[in-house]
């Protein structure tokens, strides 16, 4: 996973609240045994026609939105369906960071789980953002070590969760956190089977 410090990236807006995980990643891009080729799943339904050509009025696929790497989204993001694929789809077309009033749970935990960052601020605030970005250049920039988001010429603070900011910015998941103990996973057990000698002699009947 790559490191996430400070990142400058264009943004787009899609304000409507209760978008689901079938519209984020519909169940045609389930079928597959790995995570392959869902950039393309990503709001197909929205971003393509029945003939798989591009729609033009999506926001995805209009001139200059090329390389999206941040969402403003509406209330309750992400509802419905467990489905991992969509927080694999988002990050495989390049979302680094998703910003919203607040997220459906599952959806929340799958995210923190694969490194996509999702931060919840005040709808106000959120309002301000969208507001502005529409007479600037559609950039934004996140800050993890500031805990700080830039925007046009303005700037908001926001509250990550320590854990989940430290695993973004050493570039690091859950595996990877796993792996950093490893050390002190196997002194545990070496100690543990050592007090415990009966478990290895159980094992090996």
């Amino acid at each position: 996973m790559a490191r996430f410090t400070r990142l400058t990236g264009r943004v787009a807006a899609l304000p409507a609240a209760n978008i689901d995980t079938d519209v984020i990643m519909p169940k045609l891009f389930l079928k597959g045994i790995d995570r392959e080729g869902l950039a393309r799943g990503l709001f197909h339904d929205l971003r393509f026609d029945e003939q798989g050509q591009p729609r033009p009025d999506f926001l995805f696929n209009r001139p200059g939105m090329a390389d999206i790497s941040f969402l403003i989204v509406g209330a309750n993001f992400g509802c419905g369906s467990s489905r991992e694929h969509a927080v694999w789809g988002l990050l495989q077309y390049g979302i680094r960071a998703i910003i919203g009033s607040s997220f459906a749970g599952i959806f929340a935990d799958n995210s923190k789980n694969n490194g996509l960052l999702l931060i919840e601020l005040d709808p106000v605030v959120l309002g301000t953002i969208m507001q502005s970005l529409e007479n600037a250049t559609g950039m934004i920039t996140i800050d993890l070590e500031a805990q700080r988001i830039d925007w046009a010429d303005r700037s908001a603070a926001v509250d990550i969760e320590p854990a989940i900011r430290r695993a973004l910015m050493l570039g690091i998941d859950r595996i990877g956190e796993t792996l950093a103990r490893a050390e002190q996973i196997r002194a545990f057990e070496n100690r543990y089977l050592s007090e415990n000698p009966w478990l290895v002699e159980t094992a090996g009947e």
